[in-house]
């Protein structure tokens, strides 16, 4: 079982073990010791099966239990332990169940929810206001629940002795305030990554606006001059439903950027009438850090009636796209995104190559602005590429039916010696591309997204691709020399947790996407110096895949949940990390900046899932995120 599943049944098991035990106190209260027997019987089962449960996801990392070890399975144990001293012996006999054993028989039940909602709410990792409120709640409910099964209704007097019954309010009180002020307390600014702390003051290096890209092109280079403009369209897709965009040039998606290997590329970005602001950033590719387009981090958000210069040289080939980072989980939704491809300088140039950027637009799936099936023209023994990009905030699933293939690249990077495949599905992440290669077989090919076809060549074909097993890229292609391995002494190592819990996200509570239990911009930045080989370790403990993206560095995936990668070395931009999965990834810090570091579920981004790494001695703008505001 995977450990994803294992979180699912670890849910379910807590809350059935909270409707046990509160089922026993509630029928215990009303003289049905029979049946309360029974769901206390139940209940100490379940209680079992939860704490094998936390032990077998303790085999998978301290991530998914701590709370569990440190604070639920403490108060279950103690909860338990209790109703069977005070409730025990009235059960098994039969007789009436005392005030103080249906309060104990609660308490089993309050204890179980608690450390649900502990694990649900309150995320990763555990803080002492976390476990002094979940302690408060027990208490309280206890407290309460006591009370009301008293004979007579547990009235008491305003004034009087310090009875346990009071002094068990006054410490729930105690213990709720003070993880109430304990929550407030500020985070560390930055983590350092178990490496050197700065050198540099933070607000005296360069800044971040200083690191601008090449003026000239390569030897043999050329200029590539392009301008673009962000304006408000009613696009017509190829079906005819019309979509209220949000676009670059009107088009759906904005003007296909394209270069040769060593050309200096510059894009004049122009803001029409988006009046929350535009920017472009270059999904993938390694610009420097002052043409990131990340607004409130690298530059302002270019305004209505503004423009900005982006310029980089095109060191980098493969496919790759363009997208506003400013509210982006609403402007690339909406279609401000495109496509950016780089061919070798001396490659030979296939004979059908098509870029096929897949995006949702209102429900509707296109690739491009095509809402139906696509069919080019593919004469047989033709070579074919497929430029396959995820412009969604969802993994899509693509299946190519017709036709062995090989994966010749990801996120825009060849893969070592690819081997035919047939029969394969391919799950893209979100911001993701695939290159697929293959000769064109006399009958007839077909591409499906998430299990439907769209896109035909050489004729009809109507497969089910649904039931293919996935290739694993982290285990295909042939294995090659890398600069860094599981083994490498590295000089920082971060560890980000993914989660969902109550946090601060730009100073309003919210149920948030976290890191490490906190939302942006409260999450402390990573600090490297240029030149450290830096590792991730990302976990997701989460119910929800997140696509991770770092900013300005392409990664090399070192394993995923322990298991060292054995096929290509597989250099990624974004790679999903999906419930229950930990994922080592590792770079060379050799990119000067602020760089974002974020999930690719732009949702998720916006609600709290994104972070910075900063280099030392480069200064960030003034109280900039990284991302837009609404």
């Amino acid at each position: 079982m995977s450990t994803g599943q294992l979180v699912v049944l670890d849910h379910v098991v807590a809350v059935l073990t909270a409707g046990l035990w509160l089922a026993a106190g509630a029928v215990a209260a009303a003289g049905r010791t029979r049946v309360a027997l029974g769901l206390a019987a139940g209940g100490v089962l379940a209680v079992a099966g939860r704490l094998a449960l936390v032990a077998v996801l303790a085999d998978r990392g301290w991530w998914f239990v701590q709370e569990k070890v440190l604070v639920g399975v403490p108060l279950l144990v103690v909860a338990v332990a209790a109703a069977a001293v005070l409730a025990g012996r009235p059960l098994l006999r039969g007789g009436d169940v005392p005030p103080a054993g249906v309060t104990a028989l609660f308490a089993v039940g309050y204890a179980a929810l608690a450390g649900f909602v502990v694990t649900y709410v309150g995320g990763y990792p555990l803080t002492w206001s976390v476990a002094l409120l979940a302690v408060a709640g027990v208490a309280a409910a206890v407290l309460v629940t006591a009370q009301a099964v008293a004979p007579g209704g547990g009235a008491t007097p305003a004034v009087g002795p310090l009875t346990r019954r009071r002094f068990l309010g006054i410490a729930a009180a105690g213990a709720g305030a003070a993880g109430i002020g304990l929550a407030f307390v500020r985070a560390p600014s930055a983590d350092a990554g178990g490496g050197a702390a700065a050198v540099h003051p933070a607000e005296h290096g360069t800044p971040v606006t200083d690191l601008r890209g090449p003026t000239t092109p390569a030897a043999g280079g050329a200029v590539q001059t392009y301008s673009v403009t962000a304006q408000r369209s009613t696009v017509a897709l190829t079906s005819g439903r019309e979509v209220d965009a949000w676009t670059f040039d009107g088009s759906l998606p904005g003007p296909p950027l394209t270069a040769v290997q060593g050309d200096l590329v510059e894009v004049t970005l122009r803001n029409e009438d988006i009046d929350d602001g535009v920017t472009i950033h270059w999904h993938g590719y390694d610009v420097a850090c002052g043409e990131d387009g990340a607004p409130g981090a690298t530059q302002d958000a270019v305004a209505a009636g503004a423009e900005f210069g982006y310029r980089f040289r095109a060191d980098q080939a493969g496919t790759f796209w363009y997208h506003t980072h400013q509210v982006s989980h609403i402007g690339v939704r909406r279609g401000l995104y495109g496509t950016l491809v780089v061919t070798p300088r001396d490659a030979v140039p296939d004979d059908v190559d098509l870029v096929l950027p897949v995006h949702t637009f209102d429900g509707v799936l296109a690739i491009g602005d095509d809402d139906g099936v696509l069919a080019p023209d593919a004469a047989p023994g033709a070579s074919v590429r497929l430029r396959l990009l995820n412009t969604d905030s969802e993994p899509h699933r693509f299946g190519l039916a017709g036709t062995a293939f090989r994966l010749a690249a990801v996120d825009g990077r060849d893969v070592r010696d690819p081997g035919e495949v047939t029969e394969r599905a391919l799950r893209l992440p979100a911001g993701g591309r695939y290159d697929l290669t293959f000769a064109m077989p006399d009958g007839p090919v077909a591409l499906t997204v998430d299990g439907e076809v769209r896109l035909r060549l050489g004729g009809d074909s109507d497969p089910a691709t649904g039931e293919w097993p996935e290739l694993d890229p982290l285990h295909y292609g042939g294995p090659d020399d890398v600069p860094f391995t599981l083994d490498t002494d590295y000089d920082r190592h971060f560890t980000l947790v993914l989660d969902r819990g109550a946090a601060m996200v730009d100073g309003r509570p919210a149920f948030a996407q976290t890191v490490n239990g906190r939302g942006h911009p409260s999450i402390p930045e990573q600090l490297v110096a240029e030149g450290d080989l830096v590792r991730f370790t990302v976990v997701n403990r989460s119910l929800e895949t997140h696509p991770w993206h770092l900013h300005g560095h392409g990664v090399l995936v070192l394993a995923r949940d322990g298991r060292a990668a054995t096929g290509s070395p597989l250099w990624v931009d974004t790679f999903d990390v999906r419930p229950g999965e930990v994922w080592d990834v590792a770079f060379e810090a050799n990119n000067p900046g602020v760089w974002m570091n974020h999930c690719h579920n732009l949702p998720h981004a916006e609600q709290g899932m994104m972070l910075r790494l900063r280099y030392d001695g480069i200064t960030a703008m003034a109280g900039g995120h990284g991302h837009g505001a609404h």
